[in-house]
C-alpha cells in the first residue's frame, strides 16, 4: 500500500523545490493524494476491507487540512496545486 521510493522521489521533484524538499505543503498534499488514490482502488476491490476504509478517511482528512493551510499561506500556490493534482473538479 506504501509508496515505493521511486514514486516518492518523482513526487518530491515534481513538486518541491529540490530532489531533498520533503517537507514543503504542497509535496506532503501530493504524497497523501497519491497514497489516496492507490487506498481508493484497493478499497474498490476488498470492499469489506473496513481498516483501509479507516484509513483512507484519515489521509482524506490530513489532505483536507494541509490543503486549507495551503489556501490560507498562498492563495496562487493552492490553486496551482489543486489543478495539477486534478482535485476540485
Amino acid at each position: 500500500m506504501a509508496l515505493n521510493k521511486e514514486q516518492v522521489i518523482s513526487i518530491v521533484q515534481k513538486f518541491g523545490k529540490n530532489e531533498h524538499d520533503t517537507g514543503a505543503s504542497e509535496v506532503q498534499v501530493a504524497l497523501l493524494t497519491e497514497r489516496i488514490n492507490q487506498l481508493t482502488e484497493h478499497c474498490k476491490q476488498f470492499k469489506k476491507d473496513k481498516s483501509s476504509q479507516r484509513g483512507l478517511l484519515i489521509l482524506v482528512g490530513q489532505r483536507r487540512r494541509m490543503l486549507k493551510y495551503v489556501q490560507r499561506k498562498d492563495l496562487e500556490k493552492y490553486r496551482s496545486l489543486i489543478k495539477a493534482l486534478g482535485l476540485r473538479k
